[in-house]
């Protein structure tokens, strides 16, 4: 029977082949499951047989959302159902399936399902904390750059709400889209919708350097440094 540190380098390999984009690669899923693996040292209850697939896995429809033109992918979704025909080929257990099913629909804030296992929690959580820091606002940048967005706008959030985004939150425009707008928007309430003790304290000082960051920029755009 082939042994599962076998099954997961398989998965990686598979992976590896669907992520094409710079800020949605393998190293993104590598920094998710090392946190992962970081975050079950002290949620001893996690069962590394869902959480390690669920970690390699989560992201991987990330390319069909970004390529359809309808927005109504969600790779979140979507992922889930991808996952479970490449587990079934890997012969993983039905009830391991679903349970890693589980955690790959609830990775992202809007697919509207709630993290209720704990390996559920762990993926929301290190998955959360790679887009917060120094290594989010550069792969934000990276986006930015493939979109065509701005360096920073200075239009009011209410405003740029009514302007631009949708019901789902969805950005309608992404060209009108700028990295501090979406730190505004979303990023810097990521600390209290984490689960776990240890992300909470790592995404704590993250929005601290974000928002240091954010204060310099906007002070350099305006000349006063």
């Amino acid at each position: 029977m082939e042994k599962m540190e076998e099954k997961y380098e398989k998965l990686k390999e598979i992976v590896y082949k669907e992520l094409s984009y710079a800020a949605h690669d393998l190293d993104h899923v590598m920094r998710v499951y090392h946190y992962c693996l970081y975050f079950a040292e002290e949620e001893k209850e996690a069962d590394p047989k869902v959480l390690i697939p669920a970690a390699l896995l989560h992201d991987i429809a990330r390319k069909q959302e970004d390529e359809d033109p309808t927005g109504k992918i969600d790779h979140a979704v979507l992922g889930a159902e991808l996952a479970e025909k490449i587990l079934r080929d890997l012969h993983f257990e039905p009830l391991l399936i679903e349970k890693i099913k589980k955690c790959i629909r609830a990775h992202r804030f809007r697919s509207g399902y709630s993290p209720d296992t704990i390996e559920a929690k762990i993926l929301f959580d290190a998955d959360k904390l790679d887009v917060i820091g120094a290594v989010g606002i550069a792969r934000s940048y990276m986006l930015a750059g493939q979109h065509g967005e701005r360096m920073y706008s200075d239009i009011p959030i209410a405003e740029y709400m009514k302007e631009n985004v949708g019901e789902n939150g969805r950005i309608k425009d992404v060209t009108k889209h700028t990295m501090n707008l979406e730190y505004e928007l979303k990023l810097k309430m990521i600390p209290q919708r984490l689960f776990t003790e240890r992300a909470k304290k790592i995404a704590e000082k993250r929005i601290d350097y974000m928002e240091n960051f954010f204060d310099t920029l906007r002070n350099e755009i305006a000349g006063k440094n």
